[in-house]
């Protein structure tokens, strides 16, 4: 019975190998368009695995969204990760990643699972938008406040 466990356990553990066919795109986030392209004479997904790195973004926590057209193919939901935060599949064809954490080291990778068929090819463009940080929402809030003061004192000197 222990030997099933452990048979499974390699098994498994084989599974998440990178092969030497993986492919590797670089893309740089210079504030425009962003957009990339594969072709099965690249040898997309041909060991089960994409990596696009995005390059040239800053420290910062970032929403991704993800848009994948292609034929002859099919990505894994699953197991397509930003970073190593899974994304939401919101249609077919479409990743999201909600706040992804970004030291600024390294790269920000995107890693696609799935499987091309003979002709496959896939395209897609991202965008991404940098989340506000917490004092952002302070000085929303305090000057919220100070628009309900001043709004509030006026009301009270008509009524006097």
């Amino acid at each position: 019975m222990k030997l099933k466990f452990i048979a499974a356990g390699i098994l498994a553990a084989a599974s998440f190998s990178a092969y030497a066919g993986d492919q590797v795109i670089n893309v740089n986030a210079d504030g425009s368009a962003h957009a990339f392209s594969a072709v099965v004479d690249d040898g997309i997904l041909s060991g089960g695995l994409d990596e696009i790195f995005l390059n040239g973004l800053g420290a910062g926590k970032y929403n991704i969204g993800l848009s994948i057209s292609g034929q002859n193919l099919s990505f894994n939901a699953l197991t397509s990760n930003l970073n190593g935060k899974l994304g939401e599949s919101l249609s077919i064809g479409s990743l999201r990643f909600f706040g992804v954490e970004y030291t600024g080291v390294g790269p920000f990778k995107l890693q696609l699972y799935g499987n091309a068929l003979a002709g496959g090819n896939y395209s897609g463009t991202y965008t991404v938008s940098a989340v506000p940080e917490p004092a952002t929402y302070g000085m929303l809030l305090g000057g919220l406040g100070l628009l309900g003061f001043m709004a509030r004192r006026r009301a009270a000197k008509k009524a006097a």
